[in-house]
Formats: C-alpha cells, structure tokens, sequence
C-alpha cells in the first residue's frame, strides 16, 4: 500500500517509519520551510529516530496527496482546520482515506478532529483516528504495544487495522469515535496534572488522580452521546501509564516543569485540550473538577498547590456519584 504521511513532526516521523518498517510505500510531508524537514533531508534523522532511505521525503502537498491511498495527518490539533482548507482546495481527494494521528479538540468551539476534519475538508472524504498508549522512544526500540483506530464506519475501521497492524503494534477496532477522541484528547489533561503532583512529590495520588479523571470524563461522554465505558478502553485509561508516569510524555513533564519553575518548550497539546473540555463542561452542564483544576493553575496561574489540595479536599461524596 502507499502511504502518505503529514507532518514531520516527533508523532509524524515514526508513522512514517512504522509504515516503512511494515513494508508499504512511505512519503513525508513536511511544510516548506520547516527545520524538522530538512534536519531528515540532510541526515535522515531527528532526535527520535533514523528514517531509512525507502522514505520519500516532500515539501509539496499536492503531490503528497496525490501519491497514495492512504493519508496520515500528524500535526497540531489547533492547526487541523486550517490544515483541512487547504487539503480541500486541492480538490484531489476522490478516494483517499484518512487517518488523524493526533489528539485534541478544538479551541473555541470544543469540537472533536473528526468533526474539524469533515467541516473543512468535506463529510464526504473518510477519515478515521488512530490513538492510543505509546511513546516512539520505545517503538524504535522494537517495544510493542497496543492501540485503536476508530471511524464512523466499521468497514474502513476494519481496513486501516487489517492494514497497519503488525508484531509491533497490536489494533483494537474502535466503536465509539465520539468516546475515542473525548478519551484521547482529555487523557493529556490528566497528563498534566499527574506531573504537577510529580512537582510536588505527591506521586501517591496518582492513583486516586487515575480513579477520578475516568469517572468524570465518563459522565462527560455519556452526555455527549457516547459509550462512557469507552473511557476504560485504550484511548484513555489504557493510555495512563504513557502519559501520567513515563519520563517521556510531554503533558506529564509541562505540568512537573510548571511547579518546579523550569521552562518546558515542546508541545502539550493538554494545554489547550483543557480550554476546549471547559466549553464542554458548560455546554453539557457535566462537572469536571480535575479539568477546572488544571484550567485555573495553566490559564488563570492560580496557586498550583492550594488548587490541587482543593481538588482532593473536596465535599465528601459517594464514590460512584
């Protein structure tokens, strides 16, 4: 198969070593200009990984469209409707399937990739989702793991699995695409208060900080019309170990280099996922006390302790409420 990644990125680089390792035809996209691509064009590598030769790299989107089948998009969420216009302006995109590879939603208006991505590429392209645990220090490593690809249709579902699974990636089939995005973009947040607790050297609440963030992310998905038990699926707590423990997550060493003072310069998209769950808190009417939390100590720098101790201070209840 031929596979067109976009994105050059640290999340857009493996995917298209990972497709190049499973034996398709792979080209990069990246924009013109970008430093990310031309470091592979003049060394084939990056500070993650080595691209082998078989990997065509491009700065022209037209003709990374045009090359293949199947279209990765790895870039920031934030950009991905903006992104959309410009791949719709092609207008060369009969029978090309995509798959995002990134997680998030959108500023401003809360709403999921899937959702960006038909509204400005078109609802008559298909597009999928594929998310879940892992970090590309360990792929590279050969260290497998599991993930999920989602879509509003099971047979395209079903393809992209058939087609990207390997001894090095385990695919699960997604059944809730509003419950996979909601549980992939949120995890980050969580992320970012699990390094705060790092921070601080309260890692023990970890696992309350775990019990809690599925527990109310899975009212927020039942009332958004999803399957809240999705949130106990790959896309979110499967997730957990990568994003609120690993010394390689990004959410989880913004919210540590918060507290301690230190700049943190890569991306956390939890930072502006956080904005976007808000909106929904109050559009749906669903309490997101961990949510609020991280709200109030990245975006209104309230006191980050006084914040988290209020968090797990809070009015005694029922568990399961």
């Amino acid at each position: 198969m031929k596979v067109t990644v976009l994105g050059c990125g640290r999340w857009g680089t493996f995917h298209a070593w990972y497709a190049d390792f499973i034996g398709h035809d792979v080209m990069l996209w990246g924009r013109k200009g970008s430093k990310h691509l031309q470091e592979l064009k003049d060394t084939r590598k990056n500070e993650y990984l080595e691209l082998p030769e078989s990997v065509a790299l491009t700065d022209d989107l037209s003709a990374a469209v045009d090359y293949a089948d199947v279209i990765v998009i790895s870039i920031s969420s934030q950009q991905l409707r903006s992104f959309g216009a410009q791949l719709k302006a092609l207008g060369n995109l009969a029978g090309k399937r995509f798959v995002l590879c990134m997680k998030g939603l959108e500023i401003g208006t809360g709403k999921r990739l899937s959702e960006v991505f038909h509204e400005s590429v078109g609802t008559e392209v298909p597009v999928a989702v594929w998310v879940g645990p892992g970090h590309v220090q360990d792929f590279i490593q050969k260290i497998p793991n599991c993930m999920v690809i989602a879509s509003d249709n099971m047979d395209l579902t079903k393809e992209l699995v058939d087609s990207f699974s390997s001894s090095l990636i385990r695919f699960y089939y997604g059944e809730d695409l509003l419950g996979t995005e909601i549980g992939a973009a949120a995890k980050n947040v969580v992320g970012l208060a699990a390094g705060m607790l790092d921070g601080f050297g309260y890692g023990s609440l970890k696992g309350a900080l775990m019990a809690r963030g599925t527990r109310e992310l899975s009212r927020l998905i039942e009332k958004m019309g999803g399957d809240k038990m999705t949130i106990y699926g790959l896309s979110h707590l499967g997730d957990y170990e990568a994003t609120l423990f690993s010394p390689h997550s990004n959410n989880r060493r913004f919210g540590e280099d918060l507290i301690i003072g230190k700049p943190f310069a890569k991306l956390a998209e939890g930072v502006y996922t956080v904005e976007a769950l808000m909106e929904l808190s109050e559009k749906y009417q669903v309490e997101l006390p961990i949510s609020a939390t991280v709200y109030e100590i990245v975006h209104h720098h309230k006191d980050p302790k006084e914040q988290l101790t209020q968090l797990f201070l809070r009015q005694t209840k029922s568990e399961l409420a």
